[in-house]
């Protein structure tokens, strides 16, 4: 008797193990649904809160006055790449000169609802070399979407 209930709660893990990664109804149907109406990549207020939080972080963060300047080759590299069950966001990468006239790609996602208590969208960023605690490590790659960092690490394992 005991082994019989012991398989049939091992199957039933397995089976809600199993269901557990996928969600059912996409993030439009949802009690309190997405719209997934984000701002372009190019969009000016998108652009300077970049600007205006790397000056925070560098300046409170690492003493430094390294300032981000313009933004040129600006492209999406993804729209809800993660899935239509997840919060709607929008990936991009751009070019931008730092105040030290160097060039650095910058990557950044615009997700829906994620600003400030849920009010307006959120942005995401990382400039690759100006990571300085790593919190996107490595070379801004988790800033990405999901299966484009899993395909870079499939292929980096596949050359080596």
């Amino acid at each position: 008797m005991k082994r019989s209930a012991f398989i049939l709660l091992a199957m039933l893990a397995a089976l809600g193990v199993a269901h557990a990664g996928t969600y059912a109804t996409p993030a439009q149907q949802r009690h309190i649904p997405y719209t997934a109406q984000l701002p372009g990549c190019d969009d000016p207020g998108v652009l300077s809160r970049i600007t205006d939080r790397f000056a925070q972080k560098e300046s409170g963060y690492w003493n430094s006055s390294l300032q981000l300047g313009a933004y040129d080759r600006i492209r999406e590299i993804g729209l809800r790449a993660n899935g239509l069950e997840y919060i709607p966001r929008r990936y991009c990468v751009a070019r931008v000169e730092s105040s030290d006239s160097r060039p650095h790609a910058v990557i950044y996602s615009i997700g829906e609802d994620l600003g400030i208590i849920g009010w307006d969208y959120g942005v995401e960023w990382c400039v690759v070399g100006l990571d300085h605690n790593l919190a996107y490590a490595p070379g801004c790659s988790a800033a990405r979407p999901f299966l484009e960092r899993e395909l870079t690490e499939w292929a980096v394992k596949a050359r080596y």
